[in-house]
């Protein structure tokens, strides 16, 4: 593991504090995890940006024509 120190707003620190405590895990586990979740979605966005880049909008109209029109299951709804 490698250790990083950070200035952070006060306001952001006891937002995180009070998840941390609900979440009944310590600060340094809940900024970890939320720091993974969002450095996944900018590599994920950054990998989507250049295969749109790569392939045409006609193949992804394909694609997602082959996907049935249906309503999603009742588990699956938000």
């Amino acid at each position: 593991m490698t250790n990083l120190n950070v200035q952070i707003p006060e306001s952001l620190y006891k937002q995180i504090e009070a998840l941390a405590i609900r979440e009944n895990m310590s600060i340094e586990k809940l900024v970890a995890i939320a720091l993974s979740a969002q450095v996944s979605a900018w590599l994920t966005n950054g990998y989507l940006e250049e295969k749109a880049k790569s392939d045409s909008w006609q193949k992804f109209q394909q694609v997602l024509n082959k996907v049935p029109n249906v309503e999603p299951e009742e588990y699956d709804k938000f």
